[in-house]
């Protein structure tokens, strides 16, 4: 099949499933077309299958902000034109599937692919409820072929915040890790380690990540076996630089900013920590669990589908810094437990979320598209339908 990508290409979530999902299907002989302004940062340059299309964002003074949408469908339009694509992959609703709509309108029927929608979160969870974008998300989603969704929590929030009745497939994330560059020797006196154990957070610092719970709880650990806070940032950490000083956390916490082979920090942590308020899935917390990595996070959204508590790893009920320190401290000063939990995380990573698991799923979902029947998903809605239409989303309504 000929499939293309459209994704963030910076650090996160979503960016690196859809740059892991590419190359898998690269590997099981799909010809895939990446389309975005950048490079998706851990896409190979030269691997058979794979091809990536930069988007050009023109700064016309004539707009008082740049636009990245419509130069996205264009370019969407032309590499489906050019290449003849079987299906157009979007993760998230806003821009990428409305970009993948528009593109379809430009586009002859025998040129249109089919239009995939993948369900990250932040298109549900944030922007799901400003009414600035929830009706152009139900449009997007309405009008897609098929729609996923990362965890069950997710597709349920959608249901309830966006008023979409219509079909969600879950489709967890999966991690596939990539050969290790360093050894965990090296990696180690890289740091400076010593005996220390390591505690590891991933994340890109957004808000919802509680960067300062995370620093509060560390603040409060008491073991008597030492420990660092190793951080790899996907943004800049200089705003919780004073943070760390206001809770003499200098020399507990090492921070590395916008690592590419984050593998090679996987490979030496001992307990992952994640104190979201909110996660649609946490990939981070499933790279964790990759290398045999027992973490403590937050019973939030749906990381309760990928981690069983006190099973293969410790989920904590309240944001409340000083719980979430005890319960990082008990698998501190318990290695047996903290290795039984360990063993229990890569054994679920690799039957529930692995590669094997997860890719044929998308491979069967992109089959059952392309054989459907033509237009069944995408009949043009008339004036009389434009004008009469109700379109209700988070308790709100819009009529046209």
């Amino acid at each position: 099949m000929r499939i293309g990508i459209v994704c963030y290409p910076s650090v996160g979530g979503s960016g690196i499933l859809a740059t892991s999902l590419g190359e898998e299907l690269a590997l099981r002989g799909h010809d895939v077309h990446f389309i975005s302004y950048e490079r998706p940062f851990r896409l190979p340059e030269d691997a058979p299958r794979l091809h990536f299309h930069p988007v050009v964002i023109n700064e016309y003074k004539l707009f008082k902000y740049p636009d990245y949408t419509l130069p996205l469908s264009v370019r969407m339009a032309e590499v489906s034109r050019d290449y003849g694509l079987d299906v157009l992959h979007v993760h998230y609703a806003v821009p990428h599937a409305t970009a993948a709509l528009l593109a379809c309108s430009m586009l002859p029927p025998e040129l249109c692919p089919r239009v995939v929608t993948t369900l990250h979160g932040t298109d549900t969870t944030l922007l799901g409820s400003d009414p600035g974008y929830a009706p152009a998300i139900h449009h997007a989603l309405t009008r897609s072929d098929a729609v996923t969704a990362v965890s069950d929590f997710l597709r349920q929030e959608t249901r309830r915040v966006l008023g979409f009745d219509g079909e969600q497939e879950v489709i967890h994330n999966f991690f596939k890790p990539r050969p290790l560059r360093r050894s965990a020797e090296a990696m180690r006196a890289e740091l400076g380690l010593h005996d220390e154990l390591v505690l590891l957070h991933s994340s890109n610092l957004r808000p919802l990540k509680r960067i300062d719970l995370l620093l509060e709880a560390a603040a409060r650990i008491r073991s008597s076996h030492p420990f660092k806070l190793l951080i790899l940032a996907g943004s800049s950490f200089a705003p919780f630089v004073s943070e760390v000083r206001r809770l003499k956390l200098e020399g507990r916490v090492i921070v590395r900013e916008n690592v590419n082979d984050i593998e090679d920090y996987l490979q030496i942590a001992d307990v992952g920590v994640f104190t979201s308020e909110s996660e649609s899935f946490c990939l981070s917390l499933l790279e964790a669990m990759c290398f045999g990595c027992p973490s403590v996070a937050r019973r939030v959204g749906g990381i309760p589908e990928v981690v069983e508590h006190g099973v293969s790893g410790v989920l904590v009920d309240v944001a409340d810094p000083v719980e979430f320190a005890r319960a990082v401290e008990s698998l501190i000063e318990h290695p047996e437990h903290r290795s039984s939990l360990g063993q229990a995380a890569r054994k679920r990573a690799r039957e529930r979320f692995s590669v094997d698991a997860i890719v044929p799923r998308y491979e069967a979902l992109y089959q059952r598209v392309c054989t459907m029947g033509a237009g069944s998903q995408r009949e043009p809605i008339s004036v009389a339908h434009w004008r009469t239409g109700r379109f209700e989303a988070n308790g709100l309504e819009w009529q046209h």
